[in-house]
């Protein structure tokens, strides 16, 4: 397994749209989700997308199995990964909540999301997968999601005066952990 470099924002590849995953269950798709949970468990993330790694395909990651230390009062979210997702939300109900990136290190913002949402696609097998979500879980869905239509979350950020570096907004958090 490795520790793949995670692209940060200002990199044209963040900006592009993801293409479909068309061969499953290959040694080298397997192989590419067993690095970008290394990847993401070795920066404490919450969910990670290929195109965070420079992969240019529709795959996100997300959830852990314990609480994470980036969102220390957030749920916890279970493991999945996720191929050609689609969302689609359930009622026009958001929420406001704090978010952050692994492409955006050391700032947070407050973003709107679909509070409750329904999320389908296929895991690594090809086999479907259709679950309905609400809260951080339905949130960390449709950040990953957005990193496959080339949007990062201050995109989304609709009031900037609840945008800036986690060391001044969260003191108790230690900085290095949004790095």
């Amino acid at each position: 397994m490795t520790i793949r470099e995670i692209l940060k924002m200002g990199d044209p590849r963040l900006l592009r749209v993801a293409q479909p995953v068309g061969a499953f269950d290959t040694d080298e798709l397997h192989l590419l989700v067993r690095d970008m949970f290394e990847t993401m468990h070795a920066v404490n993330g919450a969910g990670l997308a290929a195109p965070q790694i420079g992969v240019d395909l529709q795959l996100v990651i997300f959830g852990t199995d314990r609480p994470n230390p980036r969102y220390p009062e957030a749920p916890v979210v279970p493991r999945t990964v996720l191929l050609n997702p689609v969302i689609e939300p359930l009622g026009d109900e958001e929420e406001e909540g704090w978010e952050g990136c692994l492409s955006v290190p050391g700032l947070r913002g407050v973003v709107p999301r679909w509070q409750r949402i329904r999320y389908s696609g296929f895991d690594p097998y090809g086999d479907p997968i259709d679950r309905v979500a609400e809260g951080f879980h339905a949130r960390v869905v449709q950040h990953e999601c957005d990193h496959l239509i080339g949007k990062l979350y201050p995109m989304r950020v609709r009031d900037f005066t609840r945008f800036g570096f986690t060391e001044v907004l969260f003191p108790g958090l230690d900085a290095a952990d949004d790095d």
